[in-house]
């Protein structure tokens, strides 16, 4: 069947959607089974990577779409790349095909608009690369850089290497991967093999949250052109070597136990046709992960070991209070458990498995009462109140904490969900009565022995303030000192970290 044109409704021409596959390469490429609400946004995406798009024609009704691209030979590219790994939009599969039309023709006025951001939109992203080697411009494939700089923001469930890999490895061969915080920002550098991958990936994935509504991506191309991995741990992993040995972990960097390098195959492996759903505001539902990965297989209790068993400050009379304050700032903690027989060892059982995940991330290796505290997953998946039978002591050990009304995460939506952040030497405070001054604030936290660095009430609202303290030691012990201190007959002090500085 040869291809023709049909009227439309305003008058100008529109190519005839039922043109047969044509294996003859054309600049023209059609697009078949989009969904019905695709946006212009969302067909660019495909093709951007590839090169500068001069044209570009929707048929929502028909759900195709048909665009131009500069060059054949970025068209070529194009349709060889998803003849391997067939492409998404909104979770649904698209056929990308050559047209038998050598170039797109229309006069409607609207078209014409649209192709002017067009050109501006393509120029742009193709400007961005550079020469590629031999000093020939290759507009399909911008010379970028195969290593993406990943930042995720609003970070409240924990970002792993294993999730990262494996949502970017829809789009190509992940290599290696180094993760690091810096700024308070947990960041990720990724290098793929090949620059059109990462191109690609960052067309599609940039913006796009991991789960709903939090761990937004924000997706740039590096300086770097290949990335040196020295170890195989949670903070970094080269995929190609699994004879790289473990090294040094640093505590607050890991998220679980360091595995061993043979725990890693390398995954060099090429696109299976499973692709990334583009779905707007989330790629992953936690506690089930959309991109075809399992959450972790990880129990919600928590193994904290090497505390301070001597200290009893006056202000926390319960032996479990100090490490529930510190712990609730990540989460909802149901019971704590401090072991009858290693009193440097607490068993900590949070609402769910991410709240656990999460605070064991931000507190491992933290300074409490003098010692460097480790976090780990507890090989208990809850932790067991006392039987009638236990004694005195072993019962005062052991505190359930489901029923307290100071839950921070309980209600769903929670603004407390955004606000979660290392430990850092800014404490914020907030649920402050009006009767409650400046000056009452800093001798409460003086005479707890804290060197009150500035001090802050929230603009909107005095409800709310942020205190620096000497150092994130200090602010610590103040916070497992302090939240929760009753400031009137029906008020208490809440406490957390905060990301900001006075």
């Amino acid at each position: 069947m040869s291809s023709s044109h049909l009227p439309t409704v305003d008058g100008t021409d529109r190519l005839c959607v039922s043109e047969r596959a044509q294996f003859v390469p054309s600049r023209v490429l059609h697009l078949r089974q989009l969904p019905t609400e695709v946006t212009e946004q969302e067909v660019l995406a495909l093709a951007l990577p590839f090169g500068r798009v001069s044209k570009l024609i929707t048929l929502r009704a028909k759900n195709q779409a048909f665009l131009e691209m500069a060059s054949e030979e970025a068209a070529v590219t194009m349709v060889n790349y998803y003849t391997s790994a067939t492409p998404t939009v909104r979770n649904q599969p698209v056929f990308i095909q050559y047209s038998t039309h050598r170039e797109l023709k229309t006069d409607n006025l609207t078209n014409q608009r649209t192709h002017g951001a067009l050109h501006a939109i393509s120029s742009a992203a193709v400007h961005s690369g550079n020469m590629a080697s031999g000093g020939e411009e290759r507009a399909f494939v911008p010379a970028q850089s195969p290593v993406l700089r990943i930042i995720v923001e609003n970070l409240f469930y924990p970002v792993t290497l294993e999730v990262l890999q494996q949502i970017f490895s829809k789009f190509g061969s992940v290599l290696k991967i180094i993760t690091f915080t810096r700024n308070n920002q947990f960041q990720a550098l990724l290098q793929f093999s090949d620059t059109v991958h990462a191109q690609h990936a960052k067309a599609a994935l940039d913006g796009q949250n991991i789960y709903n509504n939090c761990c937004t991506l924000r997706i740039d191309f590096s300086k770097l052109s290949a990335l040196n991995v020295k170890y195989n741990n949670d903070k970094s992993r080269d995929f190609t070597r699994a004879d790289l040995p473990t090294g040094e972990l640093e505590p607050t960097a890991a998220f679980g136990k360091t595995a061993h390098p043979t725990a890693f195959p390398p995954t060099f492996h090429q696109h299976t046709g499973v692709s990334v759903p583009v779905v707007p505001g989330s790629l992953v539902s936690p506690p089930r992960v959309a991109l075809q990965m399992a959450p972790p297989a990880v129990h919600s209790v928590l193994l904290v070991s090497n505390l301070n068993p001597e200290v009893r400050g006056h202000t926390c009379p319960e032996v479990s209070r100090p490490i529930r304050a510190l712990s609730c700032v990540y989460g909802d903690v149901q019971r704590v458990k401090i072991l009858f027989n290693k009193k440097e060892n607490a068993l900590v059982q949070m609402s769910d498995a991410t709240q656990a995940q999460l605070a064991m991330s931000h507190l491992n290796g933290q300074r409490l009462h003098g010692n460097v505290i480790r976090v780990t997953l507890s090989k208990h998946p809850v932790v067991q109140l006392p039987r009638g039978a236990a004694g005195q002591e072993e019962q005062a050990l052991t505190r359930d904490y489901a029923g307290s009304a100071l839950h921070r995460f309980k209600k769903p939506g929670s603004k407390n969900f955004n606000n979660i952040f290392p430990p850092s030497a800014t404490l914020h405070l907030s649920n402050i009565p009006s009767s409650v001054t400046e000056d009452v604030l800093k001798d409460l936290f003086s005479s707890g022995g804290f060197t009150v660095k500035a001090f802050k009430f929230f603009q909107k609202d005095r409800k709310m303030a942020l205190m620096q303290l000497a150092s994130v030691d200090e602010a610590i012990e103040a916070l497992v000192t302090l939240h929760d201190r009753q400031l009137d007959h029906n008020q208490h002090l809440r406490v957390s970290f905060s990301k900001s500085t006075i």
